[in-house]
């Protein structure tokens, strides 16, 4: 797995990829954290947690469109499935590989407390909870694009459902409001990205939350296995 994921990292910082995704990280974040925190004076990051949870609805399948179906349309993806890696370890790898570009993006949210802390003392346990969430949201993000990549040969297929699934999960809780079936509107609550991910924002750190994103994530990486698998074998 370790094989993969070194692979997949080359692959990303030996290409404009990973730089182009870093710049929009740390440009959106930058100007979310001038214009709320040091444009008004505070300390609260909240909003600036809030914003980014858009961003990285964008940013998500362009990190992961070429993971499984740059593999189909190269046809290395037979090579790769009779090299003595599970299927297993080859979607574990490649996850794992965006997840941590994605925690390198992330990084820049340290130096902002760090800045913060030159003036003021900031909370650093609601940092690190709006940290955990947005971690979590990207991580389920990119299981997501990830099972999306490996249903296609196409990058730009691949992209385009990624965003289109990503705004899927954003409008949500407008269509939410929108039904008045109680029972719908309750199932559609339950399952939603943004009302989990808010109370992150906040500093609340519930275990509910937690499981949600986890078990979506396990779940999207359940059915890509199962997709490679029977690829493999049709």
């Amino acid at each position: 797995m370790s094989a993969i994921i070194k692979r997949e990292m080359y692959s990303y910082f030996c290409s404009p990829m990973a730089y182009v995704v870093m710049a929009i990280f740390l440009f959106f974040s930058g100007l979310f954290f001038s214009f709320i925190c040091l444009g008004n004076s505070t300390s609260e990051l909240t909003y600036v947690f809030t914003n980014m949870f858009l961003v990285t609805i964008f940013l998500t399948p362009i990190m992961c469109m070429r993971l499984l179906s740059d593999e189909q349309r190269l046809r290395t993806d037979q090579a790769l499935l009779t090299s003595p890696v599970s299927i297993f370890e080859i979607v574990i790898g490649k996850f794992f590989s965006a997840c941590l570009l994605y925690i390198i993006c992330m990084v820049i949210f340290l130096i902002y407390g760090f800045t913060i802390s030159f003036f003021v003392t900031p909370s650093w346990s609601v940092i690190l909870c709006n940290c955990l969430g947005l971690l979590l949201l990207g991580s389920t993000l990119i299981s997501i694009d990830l099972f999306l990549s490996s249903l296609t040969e196409s990058q730009m297929i691949a992209a385009i459902t990624g965003f289109a699934a990503g705004l899927f999960v954003y409008l949500l809780d407008n269509v939410s409001s929108a039904i008045s079936v109680t029972f719908i509107q309750k199932a559609l609550n339950a399952v939603s990205f943004l009302s989990h991910y808010q109370n992150f924002t906040i500093g609340l750190l519930s275990l509910a939350d937690v499981i949600f994103f986890l078990s979506i994530t396990a779940l999207f990486i359940f059915l890509t296995i199962r997709v490679i698998e029977k690829k493999r074998w049709s």
